[in-house]
């Protein structure tokens, strides 16, 4: 069962590769806003884009954003700026709203 209320479950689902992500997409003209939930643990490797805020609705985030670690559960915030290296681990249960700063990070399926 999604945390999320029927309008995020009315929105196009979005095409993110990676296991066990349900997301839906939320488009703008200069961004996009995706609404996550992970029903896996997944790794993601070191990478980099435009800038992205994330809060947290539950579960828990592990990030090293510019070399340093920290962990966000249920109510935090994070901040990557634009062009920052980043990876992590994201736990089964990890749900959250995410801004990215660029219109075209993801397609809808």
């Amino acid at each position: 069962m999604s945390c999320f209320p029927d309008p995020i479950l009315k929105l196009p689902k979005a095409d993110i590769p990676l296991e066990g992500i349900t997301a839906f997409l939320s488009q703008g003209e200069n961004h996009q806003i995706i609404f996550m939930e992970f029903s896996n643990d997944v790794d993601l490797p070191e990478h980099s884009h435009a800038g992205q805020i994330g809060i947290v609705l539950g579960g828990r985030i592990d990030l090293t954003i510019g070399g340093v670690k920290n962990t966000f559960c249920k109510g935090d915030l994070y901040y990557i700026p634009e062009g920052t290296k980043h990876s992590g681990k994201i736990y089964a249960g990890y749900a959250d709203i995410t801004f990215f700063d660029q219109k075209d990070r993801y397609k809808a399926k």
